[in-house]
């Protein structure tokens, strides 16, 4: 079981609710991609929440890692002005709820745990992900995905951030982030230092997304990587959590289920993940919203 934990929330787009969140994002595109995956967070049982859970239960994510809470949903306004902007409402909201976490409920592993985003720090919910993190014994992934408006502007909070990103690092397989996101949390280094800091830290596999310039994924053999499609872009939510979604699937159907199958992966293996993921996301990104591709949409 692949499983994605942390926030669910809605996007307000163009005055109209949409489901998203990265972590559910990464989970919904890991069961349209067919592999099995459970959402693991706290969902409010306000109208928005019952849509958030029956949107995860009509695409097919297990549900039994769920908790339900009176807390309301976190809305994160999004604009295109034109550059794609997040105002978030999130104060005391549900996704800070979740203070139990049992992953036997989902049966027996090995499993692959993937979390980040607003989760990651975001009052209980952080510290029960976070010893999670630590103690999980398969194949953990990260995706940081940055949120400046909300960290930027509160010094002790990005302090907070880096403690918990410090202990899911400890921990981390595989670990994905943007260039702008790698920029944010490694100011003081060049570019070409992010990657060799990531795998002194012990993760063995480091994902950089650069847009429209595809991506590239490191190890210690080298560097794997993939070109983006050209094509009309209609909408950049959801990308990176598809990329998210190729990638632990893929791992998920070829057994690639343990810390040491991972580090065992071949630059070939990476490259074709590479090219797979590119293809997700350029999909994603020709329709609005955090749409996430199935299966049969692609070429693989």
């Amino acid at each position: 079981m692949i499983i994605s934990c942390g926030e669910a929330l809605v996007d307000i787009v163009d005055g109209a609710p949409l489901p998203g969140g990265g972590p559910m994002n990464a989970a919904i595109a890991c069961a349209r991609l067919g592999v099995p995956a459970a959402f693991g967070g706290a969902l409010s049982t306000d109208e928005y929440g019952e849509m958030l859970y029956a949107h995860l239960d009509a695409n097919g994510v297990a549900l039994n890692l769920i908790q339900r809470t009176d807390a309301p949903t976190a809305r994160a306004v999004v604009e295109h002005v034109p550059e794609l902007r997040f105002t978030f409402e999130g104060d005391n909201t549900a996704d800070m709820q979740l203070s139990e976490f049992d992953v036997a409920a989902v049966g027996p592993g090995p499993h692959i745990l993937h979390g980040g985003t607003l989760a990651m720090f975001r009052g209980k919910t952080a510290e029960t992900l976070a010893t999670l993190a630590e103690q999980h014994e398969g194949v953990v992934s990260l995706d940081p995905n940055i949120r400046p408006q909300i960290l930027d502007n509160d010094p002790a909070l990005r302090a907070e951030w880096t403690g918990f990103h410090d202990r899911w690092l400890s921990n981390t397989d595989i670990y994905k982030g943007s260039d702008e996101d790698l920029a944010w949390i490694f100011p003081d280094l060049d570019p070409a230092e992010w990657v060799e800091t990531l795998l002194t830290a012990g993760v063995s596999a480091v994902i950089v997304t650069r847009g429209a310039d595809g991506l590239s994924i490191f190890t210690a053999d080298g560097e794997a990587q993939a070109v983006s499609q050209r094509l009309d872009v209609v909408d950049t939510v959801g990308a990176g959590d598809t990329i998210c979604g190729v990638v632990l699937a893929s791992l998920s159907e070829s057994g690639t289920t343990s810390k040491a199958a991972v580090r065992a992966m071949t630059l070939a293996g990476w490259t074709k993940i590479a090219e797979h993921a590119v293809e997700a996301a350029a999909l994603t990104c020709s329709r609005p919203g955090a749409d996430v591709p199935y299966r049969h949409e692609l070429s693989w």
